[in-house]
C-alpha cells in the first residue's frame, strides 16, 4: 500500500506548493479527520472518495485494506489514473512524523510505502508566535496517553516542556496536576487553534490561573520555568514525611532507603512493586531518583492511603499507583509485570507473598527485603527469607548488614528469579 501524508494546520485557506496541489488534483482516495475534511474539501476532485479517521483506528485501517484489495488486480501496465486510485492521500495535523499519523501507518502496516509532506507542528507554531527558541524543549504528548512522561519531565526538572493536549488532558487539568504536586514555578503559554488567522489565541499565565480557564480545542502548551531550576533531593529527611500515627519506627530510614534502591538495581528496571508501603517513603524516593519507573504500591491499612497522598504531594512525586487491601487477596493480573519488588511489610506471610510474586515477576526480576534483628521480634524474618528462597529455587545475593545509631541492626536481603 502507498500513502501520501500531507500536513496541514487549522488555516481554513491552506496553502500547498504546486507539487502537493498536483497530487491532490490527481488523487482518488483521501482520508483524514472531520476537521481536516472541512478544510480541504474545496480542493478535492469532484469524484473523490473520503475515508474518515475515527476511533477505533482498526476499522479505518480495515477500510484502507479493502481499498487496496479492490485495486490489487491491476498490474504494472495500468494507466496513471488507475495507479493513483491505489494510493491513499491522508491529511494530518502539522508534521505527520511528530506524534502523527504517519507513525501510526508505519506501526499498523510496516511494509507500506509512505511519502510525507510536512508543515509546522503546533508546538513549533506556538514557539514561533512567542519568538521562543525551542531546540532545548522537552516534548511530551498527552494526546491519548497517560500522565507518565509528563510526570517524568516535571520530576526531572525540565526547564522547558512542550505539551500536546487532548480533551482529557486539558490546560486546566494539567495546571491542576502541577499545582497539586507543587510544580508551580512555571509560566504557562497556551496556544489555541494555531494556524487559523481569525481564531487562534495565545495566553500566558500561571498554572494556578489556568486551573480556572477554559481553552478552545485544539490547543498546546509550552511550560517555561521561572528562575533557577531547583535540584532534585537525594535522600529525603525522615522527619519531613507525614507518618502513620506519628510513629517514627514505621518508616524505612533514609540511609536504608537509598541502599535498598541500590539493591533493587532500578537503573535498568521498568516496573517497581512496593508491598507494604505505609508512609510511601520507598516508593517516593524511587519515584524521585528513577522517574522512568512505573510504581505500583500496596498496603493493607486503609489509613495509609491518605498518608501516601500527602507525602507524594509534599515531595512532588506524582504517578505512584496505590492499591489498598491484603496483597495475597489482591487481583494483580491486570497490573504491569514487575521486574523489581520491595517487600516492606509481610504480616508473617513472607513465603506466601514471595510465592505469589513468582507467578507475575519477569525473568531476572529482583526481590528485596529488609530484615530487622530485634529482641522484640519473635519471628526470625531472615530465617523465613532463607527458607522461602530455598523452597522456591531463588538465587540469593550476599546480604548487606547495616546499623544506624542506636537502631536495631538491619540486613538488606535480595534475590532473583
Amino acid at each position: 500500500m502507498k500513502f501520501i501524508v500531507i500536513g496541514i494546520t487549522d488555516n481554513p485557506n491552506p496553502y500547498f506548493p504546486p507539487e502537493v496541489m498536483a497530487i491532490i488534483r490527481d488523487g482518488k482516495v483521501f482520508s483524514g479527520g472531520k476537521r481536516h475534511h472541512e478544510i480541504v474539501a474545496p480542493l478535492l476532485p469532484a469524484d473523490a472518495e473520503w475515508i474518515d479517521i475515527t476511533v477505533p483506528l482498526d476499522a479505518v485501517f480495515d477500510k484502507y485494506s479493502q481499498h487496496a484489495s479492490l485495486h490489487s488486480t491491476f498490474g504494472r501496465s495500468q494507466s496513471e489514473n488507475t495507479r493513483n486510485s491505489t494510493e491513499i492521500i491522508v491529511f494530518a495535523s502539522g508534521d505527520p512524523l511528530f506524534f502523527g499519523f504517519a507513525n501510526t501507518i508505519r506501526r499498523k502496516i510496516p511494509d507500506a510505502e509512505i511519502i510525507v509532506y510536512p508543515t509546522f507542528n503546533s508546538l513549533q507554531l506556538l514557539a514561533h508566535r512567542l519568538v521562543m527558541p525551542y531546540h532545548d524543549m522537552r516534548i511530551v504528548s498527552l494526546t491519548g496517553r497517560p500522565w507518565a512522561e509528563f510526570d517524568r519531565a516535571l520530576i526531572e526538572r525540565a526547564p522547558k516542556i512542550g505539551i500536546l493536549t487532548d480533551r482529557e488532558h486539558t490546560p486546566a487539568t494539567i495546571a491542576q496536576r502541577m499545582t497539586d504536586y507543587g510544580y508551580t514555578d512555571f509560566i504557562m503559554h497556551v496556544g489555541e487553534k494555531l494556524g487559523n488567522p481569525s481564531e487562534e489565541h495565545l495566553s500566558t499565565l500561571s498554572p494556578k490561573e489556568a486551573i480556572h480557564r477554559d481553552f478552545a480545542m485544539p490547543n498546546c502548551i509550552i511550560l517555561e520555568h521561572r528562575g533557577a531550576v531547583p535540584p532534585r533531593p537525594f535522600g529525603i529527611p525522615d522527619a519531613a514525611f507525614t507518618l502513620l500515627d506519628g510513629r517514627e519506627k514505621m518508616i524505612t530510614k533514609m540511609p536504608i532507603r537509598l541502599l535498598t534502591l541500590q539493591a533493587l538495581q532500578l537503573t535498568g528496571r521498568h516496573v517497581l512493586w512496593d508491598i507494604g508501603f505505609c508512609t510511601g517513603s520507598v516508593s517516593i524516593e524511587a519515584r524521585l531518583q528513577f522517574p522512568h519507573l512505573q510504581i505500583e504500591a500496596f498496603e493493607i491499612r486503609p489509613e495509609c492511603e491518605s498518608i501516601i497522598q500527602q507525602n507524594t504531594r509534599k515531595f512532588g512525586a506524582p504517578g505512584i499507583h496505590t492499591h489498598i487491601g491484603d496483597f495475597l487477596k489482591t487481583d494483580v493480573s491486570g497490573l504491569p509485570q514487575p521486574d523489581a519488588v520491595f517487600i516492606g511489610g509481610h504480616g508473617g506471610k513472607l513465603k506466601e507473598i514471595i510465592a505469589k510474586l513468582l507467578t507475575v515477576i519477569s525473568d531476572n526480576g529482583i526481590i528485596v527485603f529488609n530484615s530487622v534483628t530485634s529482641p522484640k521480634v519473635t519471628t526470625d524474618s531472615h530465617q523465613l527469607w532463607d527458607e522461602a528462597c530455598a523452597e522456591l529455587g531463588l538465587q540469593q545475593f550476599p546480604p548487606q548488614h547495616i546499623q544506624l545509631n542506636d537502631y536495631n541492626p538491619i540486613e538488606i536481603l535480595s534475590c532473583k528469579k
